[in-house]
């Protein structure tokens, strides 16, 4: 844990007083793709996927903070997982926008290392709070008559101060270690943000401790968060299997599909980009579009437009 602060210190430290190993400026992020074709198509869609995101968790975090009948444990999840996908998203999706119309998009130095930091702690962050709403589910369900008592908001607080102080040991120790490349001359970041394996193919000196770190950090933070997801909807199912009445039963599938669903998007696609790495970047690129652009937009709609008591407050509010 030490290193961990040290390092989180150094970072922090060389990012505000401009020192590094690195003769580099500036980079370029290379975008999504380079057809010229796809230009225009491209930036509407995303755009349009940004608005959504941004309205859709904007809209959420506002519902709940105004209305009372939403302060319980479940929707103080949600409401931190909407914070978390609203400046998740807004981190990277100007400067994607921005290499759709612009020649040559670039980032400097300074900025592309504050970038990396935010984008990896707001995605970890989404790993330990999706854990979180899978417990609070697993203790309603499985545990009624203990919710409350289990659920209390201590616990949620706690629970919210560990997923965010995990994220931020993670994004420490990431950038830290970036800090501590040297780029030469290559400036291109094959990418349409400032990642750590674009980065690393970029680096003129060893890259060795980087990729430890990669594995044993991102493989801990898929692992465990996912699995704990995996056992506690595993015991949620068992319990809906128990429900006598068939509407209620099939309901509940429904539920617990969508929220699955776009779990294992989420963990899926970040597995696939950074533990797989024989893959090419331009397919770590399209994978990584789902787990930066369409999960942080489905959350909402998932979360909230099929749930009950989110119409309701809608409504009030709107009347």
């Amino acid at each position: 844990m030490k290193f961990f602060f040290r390092l989180s210190r150094f970072s922090m430290i060389s990012m505000m007083s401009g020192k590094n190993g690195s003769f580099v400026t500036e980079f370029v992020l290379a975008g999504l793709t380079d057809r010229p074709e796809l230009q225009l198509p491209l930036f509407f869609l995303f755009l349009m996927i940004y608005i959504v995101t941004v309205v859709g968790n904007f809209g959420l975090v506002t519902l709940i903070g105004l209305n009372p009948h939403l302060h319980t444990p479940m929707y103080y999840f949600l409401f931190n997982l909407s914070f978390i996908d609203l400046c998740y998203s807004s981190v990277f999706s100007p400067k994607m926008l921005m290499n759709f119309v612009c020649e040559k998009n670039t980032i400097s130095y300074r900025g592309c290392m504050t970038q990396l930091f935010l984008f990896l702690f707001f995605v970890i962050s989404e790993c330990y709070m999706l854990t979180s709403m899978a417990y609070d589910r697993y203790m309603a369900i499985c545990n009624p008559l203990l919710y409350k008592v289990t659920m209390s908001p201590q616990v949620c607080y706690m629970l919210s101060f560990a997923s965010y102080g995990m994220a931020f040991v993670g994004a420490s120790a990431h950038t830290g270690c970036i800090l501590r490349l040297t780029f030469c001359n290559a400036n291109v970041i094959n990418h349409y943000l400032c990642d750590i394996l674009p980065l690393l193919q970029l680096s003129c000196t060893s890259t060795y401790v980087n990729e430890v770190v990669v594995l044993i950090v991102v493989g801990l933070n898929i692992t465990v968060p996912s699995l704990t997801i995996l056992i506690s909807y595993i015991f949620i199912l068992a319990s809906i299997l128990n429900i006598k009445s068939t509407q209620g039963r099939s309901k509940a599938f429904s539920t617990c599909s969508s929220h699955i669903m776009a779990i294992s998007l989420f963990f899926g696609s970040g597995a696939f980009m950074y533990l797989n790495h024989s893959e090419s970047m331009e397919q770590g690129k399209v994978s990584s579009v789902f787990y930066t652009n369409v999960v942080p937009m489905l959350n909402p709609l998932i979360y909230s437009l099929r749930n009950k008591d989110v119409k309701i407050a809608l409504k009030k509010v709107l009347t």
